[in-house]
């Protein structure tokens, strides 16, 4: 049983009342006679409250897993059992990862009624978020009793990469619509060698690939059809060391490239290629091969679920000797770290260049966007000059090492950690236009 605000308030009156009799004795029967009322309109609340055993059913719907860093709906069903309109009080006892101790909010019921109602909760962390109980408090007609309710006992919802933006840019691995949403027109360069079969020769076909020899046979001309090449292998490989922890907006590093990997593998299998996922720092931490079978983004899905970053230095040495050891055929490696100094991308560089030597490498870095707000803003002192010039070193830095790795051929993303989906698909889409892969 919990007291209403109304009771107190009247307990307040009765008190001051009580203490003015002191001097006005008239007041005190009056008193008398307000403590009386008020105890009958509390005995009648009390019984108009507690006098059905199921006023009140409720009951929590939660979807069947969160999306990082996106707006999940938990929704909450209501029905009114009492012959009475209520005040209802819903207090969900939500995971202590949100860090929200007084969530709640006020909701009114006709008698009989049902009612839907919902709210938004924004993970900012992977991993298995817990529900406690659901409490609806449930005010009397009086206002002076509230009588709780509790449904839907521990309840556990696991924290996926962000599938809600993996859905939001599903439509870019259809051509009608690759232009919508800044994304590059690409014209198609170049030509796939996958043989496809020898047909005979009509006017507009290439000359180029016209084949003497089965036309020496068939007496007419005939020419090697191609088809454009497919079911090629992309990894994504992410970085678990300490530079991938860096937060941005609440989430780290490595959460904006774990919800990128998840689109970037989406449209790849869109496009009819291999996805795989590949994890290392000082070690090799999960994989997943690059397959095209139905149930691969629910693998690549899983594998991100849970992985963490640590503070070890990241080894390259340790992610060449897994790519030459696992991987036969040329790939796209979509490789997403952090290098914030060009001593410490040196260090990578052999590493990176004998990569690039067997496969197509493609390095995501992440542009640091409050340096460059940082840096535009006007300077008045001369500690803010010092800082400004700070600022801008860091960004020329990155962007010299942006540079060095595409003078050894190396392809690069740089970009702010909000903008990396769009990037690493244009990117994506860039590459397979050419025909690198």
């Amino acid at each position: 049983m919990f007291l209403g605000k109304r009771l107190y308030a009247g307990l307040a009156i009765l008190a001051l009342i009580f203490f003015l009799s002191y001097w006005f004795w008239v007041l005190y029967p009056i008193a008398l006679f307000f403590a009386s009322m008020l105890l009958v309109l509390f005995a009648i609340d009390f019984l108009l409250v507690y006098g059905k055993k199921t006023g009140i059913s409720g009951k929590r719907s939660l979807p069947e897993k969160f999306s990082n860093g996106d707006e999940n709906e938990v929704g909450i069903s209501l029905s009114n059992n009492y012959r009475f309109a209520v005040r209802l009080f819903v207090l969900d006892e939500i995971p202590v990862q949100f860090q929200k101790r007084d969530f709640g909010y006020v909701i009114r019921l006709a008698s009989g009624e049902s009612r839907e109602s919902s709210y938004l909760l924004t993970p900012k962390q992977r991993g298995e978020y817990q529900f406690g109980s659901l409490h609806v408090f449930a005010n009397g007609p009086l206002g002076l009793v509230a009588r709780r309710f509790s449904f839907d006992g521990s309840e556990m919802v696991k924290v996926y990469p962000s599938f809600l933006q993996m859905r939001r840019y599903e439509f870019l691995a259809f051509n009608a619509m690759k232009r919508e949403q800044g994304l590059k027109k690409l014209r198609k360069i170049g030509q796939s060698r996958e043989f496809e079969q020898i047909k005979p020769y009509v006017s507009g076909d290439d000359i180029r690939n016209l084949n003497w020899k089965a036309a020496a046979k068939s007496g007419k001309l005939m020419t090697n059809h191609y088809q454009e090449e497919k079911s090629q292998p992309v990894y994504s490989i992410i970085d678990l060391g300490r530079v991938m922890k860096m937060p941005f907006e609440g989430l780290s590093l490595l959460d904006y490239a774990i919800n990128s990997s998840l689109v970037f593998s989406n449209i790849a299998l869109k496009n009819g290629d291999k996805a795989g996922l590949a994890t290392f720092s000082d070690q090799i931490g999960p994989t997943c091969e690059a397959n095209h079978r139905p149930t691969q983004l629910l693998s690549v899905m899983e594998s991100l679920y849970n992985i963490k970053t640590g503070f070890p230095e990241t080894d390259f040495g340790k992610l060449y000797s897994w790519a030459r050891k696992k991987l036969g055929q040329k790939c796209l490696l979509m490789i997403y770290t952090n290098f914030e100094h060009s001593g410490a991308m040196r260090r990578q560089l052999p590493f990176l260049k004998a990569l690039s030597k067997h496969h197509l490498v493609l390095v995501v870095i992440f542009e640091n966007h409050l340096l460059e707000d940082f840096s535009e803003k006007p300077v008045n002192t001369v500690s803010e000059i010092v800082e400004k010039t700070i600022a801008s070193k860091f960004i020329y830095d990155k962007r010299l090492i942006a540079k060095e790795l595409n003078r050894h051929g190396i392809q690069t993303i740089l970009c702010p950690p909000q903008e990396l989906s769009m990037q690493t698909i244009n990117k994506y889409m860039e590459i397979k236009a050419k025909g690198l892969i």
